[in-house]
């Protein structure tokens, strides 16, 4: 799944994320203790930004759309590598284009559809960029409405990671309370869980757990290689409406708990290695961002 579609309205958002600098680890496979390499550290600056817009929209009496739309979504990674005594990717550009539609089958269930491409590269350089970085993917997902909060559902994704199609589970689960306090939990295009206070009508702080990441395909030493960084965070994260337009700014402030960083052999027996824990220890996360809504 390329993009987000957690709004049925027009949305437009942009976020600017500091990971601060830490040690650079490997965990072998087994008991054994995680090794530190050298003194290798790193930091990272990650830029991102997404637009939805759906084409067309009719609500059932329950208040369920039947949709379809259309989504972009584009990110940029600065990694400050220091001390490596290997090459080390230092820029990621991940751009996304796709389409979804969402249809109601009944009073419980609805289905969930997406398809896209997108380009994953370790470079800005439009000319280096070739089929290689170019991915394909779509889903299908059931989902279970069980009551107003909770949805849950289960399905399948394609994408041409490892150079062909491959068919992977595809998990979705949304859980909401809302209020002057809320909960969120979301297993969609990632992860992300919240426990929120509305203290006022422009001001709300949640405390939060996100989980993140970018990929860049290439070639290392004569393979087709993939290099994933990815990161999870956790903080406070206040938001604050700006006017009556939808405008709001967020933003977040904690750590940075786990953030693999690795290439591994565009292979299923390369992506799902065991031997490819090499990662970034707990460092400062900081981010600041932008949403409309329309």
């Amino acid at each position: 799944m390329l993009f987000s579609l957690k709004s049925k309205a027009q949305q437009l958002s942009f976020r600017a994320e500091y990971i601060g600098n830490s040690g650079y680890y490997y965990l072998p496979p087994g008991d054994k203790p995680r090794e530190k390499i050298g003194n290798a550290k790193g930091s990272a600056m990650v830029y991102q930004g997404s637009f939805s817009m759906p084409l067309s929209i009719k609500l059932n009496e329950k208040n369920r759309p039947t949709a379809w739309g259309i989504g972009f979504g584009g990110a940029y990674v600065s990694l400050k590598n220091r001390n490596f005594a290997q090459q080390m990717v230092s820029e990621i550009m991940n751009l996304q284009l796709g389409v979804y539609h969402l249809r109601p089958l009944n009073d419980n269930w609805s289905i969930r559809a997406s398809a896209g491409v997108g380009i994953f590269a370790p470079t800005t350089d439009f000319s280096k960029i070739t089929f290689k970085n170019v991915l394909a993917s779509g889903g299908l997902v059931f989902i279970r409405h069980l009551n107003p909060n909770l949805d849950i559902g289960g399905g399948a994704a394609i994408n041409s990671t490892l150079g062909y199609p491959m068919l992977f589970p595809a998990v979705y689960v949304k859980w909401k309370l809302q209020g002057k306090y809320d909960i969120n939990v979301e297993v969609i295009e990632g992860l992300e869980l919240s426990a929120g206070y509305q203290i006022n009508d422009k001001l709300k702080l949640a405390y939060a757990l996100e989980m993140n990441g970018q990929a860049a395909l290439m070639k290392k030493e004569g393979k087709d290689v993939i290099f994933s960084h990815q990161y999870i965070v956790t903080g406070f994260r206040p938001e604050l409406k700006l006017g009556k337009k939808g405008l709001s700014m967020t933003a977040m402030a904690g750590l940075n708990l786990y953030r693999p960083a690795s290439y591994s052999d565009r292979t299923l027996k390369g992506v799902f290695s065991s031997e490819n824990d090499y990662h970034f220890s707990v460092s400062p996360y900081g981010s600041i961002g932008i949403k409309m809504k329309f």
